[in-house]
């Protein structure tokens, strides 16, 4: 095939990161959008849950097969694709009229994220080689931490001023932007990839949306629910059912032996999307003060990745891996002072921390894993770095969603038992409120002379479920630390294919 004509490198990372810089700010918009959609719309804390979980969801489970789309059908190809539906349903979610179609819009969003997302990582890795490759994936993990960054600001901001709609109205103009850009990439694919691997495509996607499922529906329905059930038997069949089907391909689009390099071990906390529900329901900030407040988490992202790409020159991956999610572990922990009307200074140090933590893993985790795969399965490569992370981060979503709502239920208990109206004797239903960031329209149903008592009560209460939350998270993230140092030492060395020498270049095709 003949060669497309040569395109500007520039062109190509100025494209991919911002594409790449409304991902994040979709993901975080949408969580600081959730009081607003449950006041206008009435809806349930589940349903209201899935604006961010059927995001995250769609993302994480159909990463794997847009990776290897890429690979088969052209990247460039891919990305535009993948950009216009993202930029088409963030449109339609701000028109949405019902929760329903909000949900759906989101989720299938979330699907043209996951592509935005490994097409462009191949194609940074296709346009870019040696430390070229570094210094771009170093500006993509930079671009993703200023996304994360200002996302709730920027959310919170366009919520107080100009009503939730707005919050994914912005990203869908943006998004039509880069589906302009996207025309002027070359185009680049895997030749050796002339099949889709439909069957991993359809047992992945489909366990791990009945694990999400689950996790989001039983705070809910109950743990030892019907549904629950069913839905964890389904969980373990398709994810059994995947595994004997990736081991049964010649080239499998989930590649296994890729778990020997410590590139693709390696532990990642979810974002802490219910911090502005807190700060909105607890202090009665507007979203524009907690997106404010939420800077002191997301501000440290900016700056990290390029911080972390400059020590690799002397610290080994593994070390800086590690360090990462020991720092989240560290800051989560330390999060446990929050309580009601905490000043920003007393919450500064532990939401720097984890910031540091989650900074430092942005960008070098994307560059070192498209780089321990021969350039032309770049696509496949990034597929499943980003699916073992974004799967970690919808899975811990619904679960801290899900502890919050339980752990608050129980510090309630009997004590509205004392008090008449809805949400007497209904700790269930105050909890799942508080969790929406709504707690004037709860209070406002009991009499004036017990509303105090009922704002301690509740205040106090939703204060402990998020911090044995907090604790649940160190936990797992301390655990995670053990067992990502345990691996990374067993396989110190890079693999072959991070070197200039070994690489080979994929076929270019005609744009």
């Amino acid at each position: 095939m003949r060669e497309a004509t040569p395109k500007s490198p520039v062109i190509s990372l100025v494209t991919v990161v911002l594409a790449s810089l409304l991902l994040p700010v979709s993901l975080t918009g949408a969580s600081v959008a959730m009081p607003g959609v449950a006041a206008d719309f009435h809806s349930s804390l589940a349903a209201d849950q899935w604006i961010v979980n059927g995001y995250d969801l769609t993302f994480a489970g159909f990463m794997l097969a847009c990776g290897a789309f890429a690979d088969r059908f052209g990247r460039r190809r891919i990305f535009l694709l993948g950009t216009l539906v993202f930029a088409v349903c963030s449109l339609i979610s701000a028109a949405s009229t019902d929760i329903a179609l909000l949900d759906a819009s989101r989720a299938v969003a979330g699907l043209g994220a996951a592509a935005v997302l490994t097409s462009g990582s191949a194609i940074l890795a296709h346009t870019f080689d040696g430390a070229a490759r570094a210094k771009a994936f170093a500006v993509f993990g930079t671009t993703v931490g200023v996304g994360m960054a200002f996302g709730p600001f920027i959310a919170g901001s366009l919520s107080t001023n100009l009503g939730w709609r707005s919050v994914f109205l912005l990203p869908g103009i943006v998004g039509l932007v880069v589906v302009a850009l996207a025309t002027l990439l070359p185009e680049s694919r895997d030749p050796q990839a002339n099949r889709v691997d439909w069957a991993g495509t359809i047992t992945f996607s489909g366990a791990l949306s009945a694990l999400i499922a689950a996790l989001i529906e039983g705070s809910q329905l109950g743990w030892a629910s019907a549904f629950d059930i069913a839905a964890y038997i389904a969980f373990a069949v398709l994810l059994t059912a995947f595994v004997i089907v990736e081991r049964r391909q010649t080239r499998p689009m989930f590649d296994f032996a890729l778990f020997r390099q410590p590139q693709f071990v390696f532990g990642f906390t979810p974002l802490l999307v219910y911090l502005p529900s807190y700060l909105t329901a607890v202090n009665g900030e507007t979203t524009m003060h907690a997106g404010v407040d939420m800077l002191m988490l997301t501000v440290p992202t900016i700056f990290f990745p390029l911080i972390a790409g400059y020590l690799l020159r002397w610290i080994p991956l593994r070390h800086l891996v590690t360090a990462s999610v020991g720092l989240t572990a560290a800051g989560t922990a330390w999060l446990t002072v929050l309580h009601p009307g905490i000043g920003n200074w007393a919450a500064l140090a532990p939401y720097a921390v984890i910031g540091i933590g989650i900074g430092t893993s942005f960008g070098v985790m994307d560059g070192a894993a498209v780089s321990s795969v021969d350039p032309s399965r770049a696509g496949m490569a990034a597929g499943m770095f980003n699916t073992m992370r974004l799967a970690g981060e919808a899975i811990g979503i619904a679960v801290v969603g899900s502890l919050l709502v339980n752990f608050t239920r129980s510090h309630l208990g009997h004590r509205l038992d004392a008090f008449t109206g809805p949400y007497g004797h209904g700790p269930t239903a105050l909890a799942g409120a508080l969790n929406q960031g709504q707690l004037a329209g709860p209070e406002s149903t009991v009499p004036q002379g017990s509303r105090a008592a009922f704002h301690t009560i509740a205040t106090s209460s939703y204060t402990g479920g998020l911090h044995d939350a907090l604790w649940v998270m160190a936990a797992f993230c301390a655990a995670a630390t053990v067992l990502v140092a345990a691996v990374g030492s067993k396989q110190p060395t890079p693999a072959a294919a991070t070197t200039p020498a070994t690489r080979t270049e994929p076929e270019k095709v005609a744009a």
